[in-house]
């Protein structure tokens, strides 16, 4: 269906697209519910659903077939069609900065994936956890990505508005931590000063785990880019950062370290995958959006693009 179709604005055509969002959760060759369980579902009788699952089969969204007994099944669907109609509209999707490699590769393959999959989408780019969750639960984004630590504290502080969507697995997010020392300085050394951005919630957890066993630091306050900069100046002794940027980026005599204890190498692994969240308040909005996410899609692109194999595209 293309443009402008007054079917769609009749009683029926609201069922039709009521109905367009509920069947965007099945796979071709699934049994479909009766009749009378999606009359139900949407508060209207088994006719109006009947009529519209006919708009919808003339519109090109669906292809059923009745087979006895064993029900009425969803032979082919069009994926693009059956978004469109439902009225989700184009998904926008909050993003950290695009300034490694691998966010970059995450965006491409999300784009991809998505594309794949006929769901219009559209991606933003925004510095912080924070402000991304902000963005998501006000309304202004429809998905956030941001590593799975982040994403499960989001969930436990707001269990009935947030869900995970998908989970990408280890290294998608970033590569590893490691903690960041000045030149001449020392680890032990009294009164520390650790360089921490408040706004990033992954860099703000493992910078105080890193240094929990301390209480002589020094918390200097920093924009995320920024943090070698105080380094380099002498304005702050150590930091933690994302060992993905540490190439070209830092000066030569800052050192590089492997974070500390077992615990803070648990806490960077977990933020190392990436995860996408949405809103919980669509139940078949999220099981589509999980549908058109395919993770070994986006997983292989982003590697491709990390490698240089493949130029970022989004």
């Amino acid at each position: 269906m293309n443009g402008y179709d007054e079917r769609f604005l009749t009683r029926n055509g609201l069922a039709a697209r009521q109905l367009a969002l509920l069947l965007l959760e099945y796979e071709p060759e699934t049994r479909l519910p009766r009749v009378r369980d999606f009359a139900e579902e949407l508060g209207c009788g088994n006719g109006t659903v009947q009529a519209a699952l006919r708009l919808l089969e003339e519109a090109g969204a669906i292809e059923t077939a009745a087979r006895g007994h064993l029900g009425t099944f969803l032979i082919r669907s069009d994926r693009s069609i059956l978004w469109r109609l439902s009225g989700l509209g184009t998904l926008l999707a909050a993003m950290p900065l695009p300034y490694s490699r691998r966010y970059e590769g995450l965006a491409t393959g999300l784009r991809a994936a998505f594309d794949d999959a006929g769901t219009p989408f559209a991606i933003t780019f925004m510095r912080g956890a924070g402000s991304r969750a902000t963005a998501l639960l006000e309304g202004k984004a429809d998905l956030v990505v941001l590593s799975r630590f982040a994403a499960d504290r989001l969930i436990e502080e707001y269990p009935e508005d947030l869900s995970l969507v998908v989970d990408l697995g280890p290294t998608t997010y970033v590569g590893a931590h490691g903690v960041l020392l000045r030149e001449g300085g020392s680890l032990d050394a009294p009164d520390l000063r650790v360089a921490v951005d408040h706004a990033s919630e992954d860099q703000r957890m493992l910078a105080e785990r890193a240094f929990a066993d301390r209480d002589d630091v020094e918390w200097i306050e920093c924009s995320y880019m920024q943090l070698p900069d105080l380094l380099a100046q002498n304005r702050a002794d150590a930091t933690v950062w994302n060992l993905d940027e540490v190439q070209g980026r830092i000066d030569a005599g800052i050192d590089v370290l492997p974070l500390g204890d077992e615990i803070t190498r648990d806490l960077s692994l977990r933020n190392s995958s990436a995860a996408v969240i949405g809103r919980a308040e669509s139940v078949a909005a999220l099981h589509a959006i999980r549908d058109a996410i395919d993770p070994e899609r986006v997983t292989k692109l982003q590697s491709a693009v990390v490698r240089g194999e493949r130029m970022p595209s989004y």
